[in-house]
């Protein structure tokens, strides 16, 4: 990350309240009207920022109790966001006013209720911050784990992570079937792998994350679905080029919730029989490909989505009451 830190426990807790605010998908459009970015990009430098304003003022912003008494206004300011929306006054002519609403009050408003809910928790529970919760439960996983069961590490932070803090509950039931997606749950254990698991020795015990699902979010299905890996659940369009070289991005169909799990579910199983079939190829020159699991399938097509410029005008379904993508 292109900051400095203290510590290896100072990434980790701003690497856990980036993945625990790793949603806004549904504002994509907006965003990038307002910001020129997309919701990743977005809240990347609103918990950089805060990092950053932490440094220097009293107050950590990063820390449980910052979490806790953050203010919609705070996070607005840091986020570089306009709240209000204007209208005509009632009885003055040609005059306006300002007040509160519009997409970025709401998506505003989202993140602070994260915040200050999951502060609250962490200070009942008596931790300083998130990423000394996170990192009990990864000292706890490794105990865990074992020869007969090398997942376990993984199972049990996914576990405390879900059960501890309803903004990584990320699961539902739909037509009386279970879903679990736990994409920013999951999301969190597999960056902490890639950023810490190559360090010899690792500052804390890094879980084993090549057997993981995919981290599904509105970008894999709707990407999926224009490959022809799913149904046409929704209409996945390429925008008219229009000779801009990054035109604003269009919403999508507004999906409800159960919509929204549905095609998530199907973009997980559909991931997972791509990767059956990629590893009973025969070719020689796709050998490669035998070692190719589902958290790399998963940033790979994160990458070609924001990356080839026909996949970044696809429109993506939006569902933006859900801190959960």
């Amino acid at each position: 990350m292109p900051l400095n830190f203290s510590s290896a426990g100072a990434e980790l807790n701003l690497l856990s309240i980036l993945s625990l605010l790793n949603f806004g998908s549904g504002y994509r459009a907006p965003l990038h009207a307002e910001t020129g970015h997309g919701a990743w990009d977005c809240m990347k430098a609103f918990v950089f920022s805060l990092y950053i304003t932490s440094s220097v003022d009293e107050d950590d912003l990063l820390s449980a109790r910052g979490m806790q008494k953050i203010s919609e206004g705070r996070v607005a300011e840091i986020m570089r966001v306009n709240v209000h929306t204007e209208k005509p006054h009632e009885t003055l002519e040609h005059i306006t006013i300002g007040e509160l609403g519009g997409p970025m009050y709401d998506l505003v408003k989202s993140v602070t209720q994260v915040l200050n809910e999951t502060g609250k928790i962490l200070v009942n529970m008596g931790y300083p911050n998130l990423g000394m919760f996170v990192l009990e439960a990864l000292k706890d996983g490794r105990k865990a784990r074992s020869d007969s069961n090398s997942h376990a590490d993984v199972e049990l932070i996914l576990e405390r992570l879900v059960r501890a803090f309803p903004a990584f509950q990320d699961m539902s039931v739909v037509d009386g079937q279970s879903i679990f997606c736990f994409k920013k749950a999951l999301f969190l254990i597999h960056a902490i792998s890639i950023r810490f698991g190559s360090a010899n020795p690792p500052p804390f015990p890094v879980p084993l994350t090549a057997h993981m699902p995919v981290f599904s979010d509105n970008v894999l299905p709707s990407l999926l679905i224009h490959l022809g890996e799913l149904a046409p659940l929704l209409l996945a369009t390429a925008a008219t080029d229009t000779g801009d070289p990054k035109p604003l991005p269009k919403d999508g169909p507004i999906f409800s919730s159960n919509q929204a799990y549905i095609v998530r579910a199907a973009a997980i199983d559909a991931c997972e029989l791509i990767i059956e079939s990629a590893h009973t190829l025969q070719d020689p020159s796709l050998e490669w490909l035998k070692d190719l699991n589902l958290p790399s399938l998963d940033m790979w097509i994160w990458a070609v989505a924001k990356d080839r410029m026909d996949y970044r005008r696809l429109e993506r379904f939006v569902v933006r009451d859900t801190v959960f993508f």
